[in-house]
């Protein structure tokens, strides 16, 4: 079947055990031809951010098309939708200055986005600022205590317009510029520190492929694939789970870099992401793309490398244009 442009529209991709898949795509496509797009790569799950992913002023309104851009959303059955925090957010840091700006700004992603029928908003943990672990994942968790209490002040929204209270993600990190939660026991310290505050009910976790690899975690091994899962388990339980960023790199193992590579083409390689895209202990968890050059086709080149690594056949060719 083809699509706009000639584009061949891609079959939905169907994994097992209610898991599902999308790409973060771009706003600027329009709000209201995201949906259309996540539909036509195969997407049922979907990533984006609210406004500029790299400033702190946000828009003075929010976008008219709101109800359309959710209503297309249930159409297509394309859930859940996650909204990515902008990158300038630290919960972590020792300047009080910038922690304040940084929980203005997670509070109102988190009250916002019950309008866009997100079910997560996620955040990056954050750097510690040379400070030590403990220090930033305390202030981390001071932040998270003020983000919920600030968006449950927020005006009121439309009870309609989707879940009742967001849930939190927080990501964890390669390890680069004094971040925290780059091991999986320091992801279970914060949990630790945000359950003694009972604020865990609406906190979960996002594993990011690429980041585990800069961290030291030789994920193209399926055992070890298996060590973090069962790690992970153990401390906090695989129910704290709730989204993986399912990316390639070409940063080399343990070098706390972070560069995202297409599926298949990094280190990591393709046996290692179809131990995660697979594994059976991953029912129910939400994997999304964070791969470069979405807006230029390999969103669709992407998905169809998932349903590949899925069926055990060899990878769909990229694309000539590319630039990375």
């Amino acid at each position: 079947m083809e699509a706009e442009g000639g584009e061949a529209r891609h079959a939905r991709l169907e994994l097992p055990g209610g898991r599902r898949a999308g790409p973060h795509l771009p706003l600027g496509l329009g709000l209201l031809r995201i949906p259309e797009r996540a539909a036509r790569v195969g997407a049922s799950a979907l990533q984006l951010f609210s406004d500029n992913p790299t400033a702190w002023h946000r828009r003075a309104e929010l976008p008219s098309e709101l109800p359309a851009f959710r209503v297309r959303l249930a159409e297509l059955d394309v859930s859940p939708l996650v909204l990515h925090a902008p990158y300038l957010v630290n919960l972590a840091g020792p300047i009080p200055e910038l922690v304040e700006k940084s929980v203005d700004l997670l509070a109102h992603e988190l009250s916002i986005a019950p309008l866009y029928g997100a079910r997560f908003v996620n955040v990056h943990a954050g750097s510690h600022r040379g400070t030590g672990v403990e220090a930033g994942v305390n202030r981390l968790v001071d932040g998270i205590e003020e983000v919920f209490g600030r968006a449950a002040a927020s005006e009121p929204l439309d009870g309609k317009a989707g879940p009742a209270r967001t849930g939190l993600t927080i990501e964890n990190s390669a390890g680069g510029g004094d971040t925290i939660g780059v091991t999986i026991e320091e992801l279970a310290q914060i949990l630790e520190a945000a359950a003694a505050r009972k604020l865990d009910a609406c906190l979960s976790f996002c594993l990011d492929t690429a980041h585990l690899w800069g961290a030291g975690y030789d994920i193209s091994n399926p055992t070890e694939v298996d060590g973090i899962l069962a790690r992970f388990d153990a401390l906090m339980g695989l129910e704290k789970l709730s989204l993986i960023h399912l990316n390639d790199t070409v940063s080399a193992l343990g070098s706390r870099h972070d560069r995202h590579m297409h599926v298949g083409e990094g280190r990591i390689g393709a046996a290692g992401l179809r131990c995660f895209l697979m594994h059976p202990a991953l029912s129910g968890v939400t994997f999304l793309l964070e791969t470069p050059e979405m807006e230029a086709g390999w969103d669709m080149v992407n998905m169809a490398r998932l349903a590949d690594l899925a069926a055990g056949r060899a990878l769909t060719p990229g694309l000539a244009h590319s630039h990375v």
